[in-house]
């Protein structure tokens, strides 16, 4: 009777979702669906933190810790959280690091759940024991050298008396597999070769596997100790024991990424900070992402709102950012409008990322100048302009007047309307960010617009950004932006000849290749 009104009293469903070893595209997307869904998420230390902002922004977000032994929450209480969320809500995320039921206690959270007449789903995710050693270029298996894998936890539970692990049979493994060994590091080497263990055999031990932090201490399991003690790796950690390690030397493809070890800072506003921070990542460098611009809707949306009535009767509707297409299409939908609306209205995008931006809504923009900047725009709509013909301009409320007076010298008639504004966001992580600077930890900060170093520094108002960023390379989109950063007493290190962020960061990969080489 106890359990059927407990049954009674339960409306959700918990999923133990499984977050993957580190990398946030290792996720299933079964795992990001039901993130997007979700009322509470509750998450651990090994979750990556870019995982959790494929939630819905309403989501309740709890952190349990869970990090070495160090919890914030003990297991008994994770487990009450879990059924008092879901008496709570129709849908809560268990988001746990790798698999759930890998050495993560997910089947005693699933108990738990079930005695409790919650609903439970497990969604499987990528176990580090195998992705881990695989982003090190170790795969656990291989014809040439083993027919079998052997996983086991490094750290038993610390109220055992006796272990219950085998440990004359993980010393005759042919590939060994140790999850959370860190801490146990001595004991476990020791116990390997007391019971047989060849001390010459290859060993690797894996620290932030799958992650830009990834680093890899190899050796023999009788040096693997004093080898990681040199390397300074820590937990978490993967350690791998066998013949598969040797083959490390040639596989060993993550670190060959031309940013690799690279921590980069990335100030352009959160609209587009999360594809820059994809691309970089993918590039082997650690984003750091800290924007210094908020676009918001302009101070005065009237003229915005008045000049859609009326589109159509303009020559030339001239957008100069993505940000002005996408704030200039939702002042259309609130008219009740589409694309249609342009009529006969030509459209000119500033550069490719502009062009883009209208293309997925449909439009495909009728002239992209070369040199992606005012001037240029200028120069080639300047036929159009003598003509006489009338300019829509909408673009963000603090910009240049070097567009709209150049088509005005010219004999064009030019309207201009706020599309958008950008102010400086009060982001959390200032201190933490600040001392990264502080103390040369950031390698790069990307400048994608004058805004952006602007807003740095008054961001950051105790002392000047030269300063500041005394021992950080800085990288810009282009000559406006680079002429900004120099006004602020910044050194330019980066600057492509193609004014798009993908430019910007081919000139950052050759410009880190040149470093390189440079004896």
């Amino acid at each position: 009777m106890a359990g059927s009104a407990e049954t009674k009293g339960t409306r959700g469903t918990v999923y133990l979702v499984g977050a993957g070893p580190g990398d946030p595209g290792l996720i299933t997307r079964r795992g990001a669906e039901l993130l997007a869904r979700a009322q509470v998420v509750v998450y651990d230390y090994l979750a990556s933190p870019s995982l959790l902002d494929l939630a819905s922004p309403t989501a309740e977000m709890v952190y349990v810790g869970k990090k070495g032994g160090d919890h914030s929450l003990s297991q008994e209480g994770i487990n009450r959280l879990l059924v008092d969320k879901a008496r709570e809500h129709s849908l809560v995320v268990r988001l746990k690091g790798g698999d759930p039921f890998v050495f993560g206690r997910g089947g005693e959270e699933a108990q738990a759940l079930v005695e409790a007449g919650v609903r439970v789903e497990v969604v499987p995710g990528v176990t580090s024991a195998v992705a881990v050693p695989a982003y090190a270029g170790i795969p656990v298996t291989h014809r040439g050298f083993n027919s079998a894998v052997t996983m086991a936890t490094g750290h038993e539970d610390p109220t055992r008396e006796e272990s219950r692990l085998d440990w004359e049979a993980l010393a005759r493994a042919q590939t060994l597999v140790l999850l959370m060994g860190v801490k146990r590091l001595e004991e476990n080497v020791k116990a390997l070769l007391d019971h047989g263990l060849d001390p010459g055999t290859p060993a690797a031990l894996i620290q932030w596997g799958t992650t830009q932090r990834q680093r890899t201490a190899v050796s023999t399991i009788s040096g693997i100790e004093a080898q990681a003690k040199a390397e300074g790796i820590e937990a978490p950690a993967v350690l791998v024991v066998g013949r598969v390690v040797e083959l490390r030397e040639k596989l060993a493809w993550l670190e060959k990424r031309p940013l690799w070890g690279m921590r980069i800072m990335i100030t352009r506003a959160a609209e587009g900070a999360s594809r820059l921070a994809e691309l970089v990542a993918e590039l082997g460098a650690e984003p750091v992402v800290f924007p210094t611009v908020a676009i918001v809707p302009p101070s005065d949306p009237a003229p915005l709102e008045e000049a859609v009535g009326r589109l159509s009767g303009f020559d030339w509707l001239v957008l100069t950012s993505a940000n002005g297409v996408s704030y200039f299409f939702q002042a259309l939908d609130r008219a009740g409008l589409d694309a249609r609306a342009l009529g006969r209205t030509k459209v000119c995008a500033i550069g490719p990322a502009t062009a883009k931006a209208l293309a997925e809504r449909n439009v495909k923009a009728d002239r992209v100048p070369k040199e992606y900047r005012a001037e240029a725009v200028v120069e080639l709509l300047a036929e159009e302009a003598r003509a006489g013909r009338s300019f829509l301009l909408a673009r963000a409320e603090e910009a240049r007047e070097i567009l709209p007076q150049g088509l005005e010298k010219l004999g064009g008639r030019v309207e201009v309307v706020a599309a958008y504004r950008s102010e400086v966001p009060s982001g959390p992580r200032r201190a933490e960010v600040g001392r990264l600077l502080e103390e040369g930890r950031i390698d790069v900060v990307i400048f994608s617009a004058s805004s952006t170093v602007n807003n740095l520094a008054r961001i950051f108002p105790d002392q000047p950004l030269s300063r500041l960023l005394d021992r950080t390379k800085v990288a810009v989109i282009g000559p406006i932006t680079a002429k900004t950063a120099q006004a602020h007493g910044l050194q330019v290190a980066v600057q492509p000849r193609e004014y798009t962020l993908e430019a910007l960061l081919q000139s950052l990969v050759e410009w880190r290749t040149r470093a390189t080489n440079q004896p």
